[in-house]
């Protein structure tokens, strides 16, 4: 039933949301069109079991999945949200695999929301100029200034560049890559 309900709520968002780009980006993806569904209902049903557990601060935490291998980035208060998110994780039927990026919360006058949200739009901004890069296959995350890519792209070359891009932008700490090749 759970499952069921996470695959109506994945289909309204995708039929609600703006046909030409959902089109695009189910085009230029390079998972199959099942296999991008299935992540899709595997994050879903992630972020729902972090929305409905206690320890887990949902704000604080974000999940995205590939091919079946969950990432689950943010900030966390204590180890045992970080071990209670990877179990959370790893119970969803279809996970074959956890990766995390954590960092310890904290107050930073020099890294805030509002900087997390301009480095991000920057970062997009590169990677949409940037011809050589199927940009909607590159998922940018920002967590304290430190930017994380999340993907499957066509090349090698495409995730160096992408990188790239990434570190050449004012205010970012770090660059993490978790872009994978398409086999």
């Amino acid at each position: 039933m759970k499952r069921l309900l996470l695959l109506l709520i994945f289909a309204m968002l995708l039929f609600s949301a703006a046909g030409c780009t959902t089109a695009y980006k189910a085009a230029v993806d390079e998972r199959s069109i099942g296999t991008q569904t299935d992540d899709e209902i595997i994050t879903a049903e992630i972020k729902a079991d972090f929305l409905q557990d206690e320890l887990i601060k949902y704000m604080d935490f974000d999940a995205a999945v590939y091919d079946g291998h969950a990432y689950i980035l943010g900030e966390y208060e204590s180890r045992e949200q970080i071990a209670r998110s990877v179990q959370i994780a790893r119970a969803v039927d279809g996970v074959r695999g956890v990766t995390t990026y954590m960092l310890p919360k904290k107050d930073d006058e020099l890294c805030g929301t509002s900087d997390n949200l301009l480095i991000y739009a920057k970062v997009k901004k590169e990677l949409i100029a940037d011809g050589d890069i199927k940009s909607t296959n590159v998922n940018t995350k920002v967590v304290q200034c430190n930017v994380v890519l999340l993907g499957i792209v066509g090349s090698q070359a495409e995730a160096g560049r992408a990188v790239n891009h990434a570190k050449g932008v004012d205010g970012v700490r770090s660059v993490k890559s978790f872009l994978r090749v398409a086999r």
